[in-house]
């Protein structure tokens, strides 16, 4: 997730979430999905993962291709244990390759949800958060699918992209934009798209969650142990649906929010691709750096990370992808 629009995104965040408001859901259960520990996230392989894309040296940036290639192979070969369809999607960015991983299950022609994550860093981290866990949670999601072996009647693609960082975030030399205008220049139908992004960093102390004014700090959740769901107005119907099939699976308190999308928190991160092409698109995050302090820092390191939580995540965006 890019740093330099976060001082005016949060500046306008103030305004869209008192526009849009930021609601609770209960824990009611649907029946229509599989219950108790028919579906989980494993917390030990969401740490192998991290542990893999966080120890790679040097960091996983533009600047060091041979880095993005090698956590691009380890996406790879993950998808590849599994029994699903994996193609990459290269594209050149100033003369240098890149690529997209996609790994896809269920009816090959049939409409598409597709679920991105971006596993490229911003600068010399080690981007545990931001966005190694996202990652890890993509991997995640693709493993339960081959394990639970549900029933599809829509495709669903995993996609892995590059270049979601500066200087490339905006443009269309982000992965995820590559990927998006592939699916509407081939008029591939798209139930819905969500993106994980940082979704591993949570706080049960008083006071960890931070806003930008103290309106909405009495207005919303103080401490930091929650997840959320965001979109962007017009788009109230899928966040409100993905938001109680998380919430009706995961043990993780879920909040959601749709922001106009002019305002800069409603699309930092590769969701904001899909909009431009009429599709639907939202982005699971823990807050970022409204919570997390270590962003876009060196100290954005593994035992920042809270794998329970995450498993939760997890566990709560598989079921929404079934629901949908």
């Amino acid at each position: 997730m890019p740093k330099f629009l976060v001082i005016v995104a949060a500046a306008l965040f103030v305004g869209g979430l008192l526009f849009a408001g930021w609601k609770r859901t209960s824990r009611k259960v649907l029946s229509t999905l599989p219950q108790g520990n028919a579906m989980k996230a494993d917390q030990s392989r969401l740490y192998a993962d991290v542990e893999f894309l966080t120890s790679l040296r040097p960091a996983r940036s533009y600047r060091h291709p041979a880095s993005l290639n090698k956590a691009a192979d380890y996406i790879r070969a993950e998808f590849e244990k599994l029994d699903c369809r994996v193609e990459e999607q290269p594209f050149r960015v100033d003369g240098q390759s890149y690529r997209n991983i996609i790994a896809s299950f269920g009816p090959a022609e049939a409409e598409r949800i597709i679920v991105g994550a971006h596993y490229d860093v911003c600068g010399e981290q080690p981007g545990a958060d931001d966005n190694a866990s996202a990652v890890a949670g993509l991997l995640e999601t693709a493993r339960l699918l081959y394990v639970q072996q549900p029933t599809l009647t829509r495709r669903i693609d995993l996609v892995a992209y590059s270049l979601e960082e500066p200087p490339f975030f905006g443009t269309d030399d982000m992965g995820s934009a590559v990927h998006a205008k592939s699916l509407h220049d081939q008029q591939v139908p798209v139930r819905a798209m969500i993106c994980y992004e940082m979704i591993g960093y949570f706080s049960d102390a008083p006071g960890s969650q931070r806003f930008p004014s103290e309106q909405l700090a009495r207005l919303y959740p103080s401490t930091g142990n929650f997840i959320t769901v965001v979109g962007k107005q017009g788009q109230e119907t899928i966040v409100e649906q993905v938001k109680k099939l998380m919430q009706a699976h995961a043990d993780i308190d879920v909040q959601s929010i749709n922001l106009p999308s002019a305002v800069g928190l409603a699309g930092l991160s590769d969701h904001r691709n899909y909009w431009r092409y009429g599709y639907q698109a939202l982005m699971i995050n823990d807050t970022s750096f409204l919570r997390n302090a270590n962003y876009h820092q060196p100290t954005d390191t593994i035992d920042t990370l809270d794998f329970r939580r995450m498993a939760e995540v997890v566990n709560g965006v598989f079921s929404a992808i079934l629901g949908l």
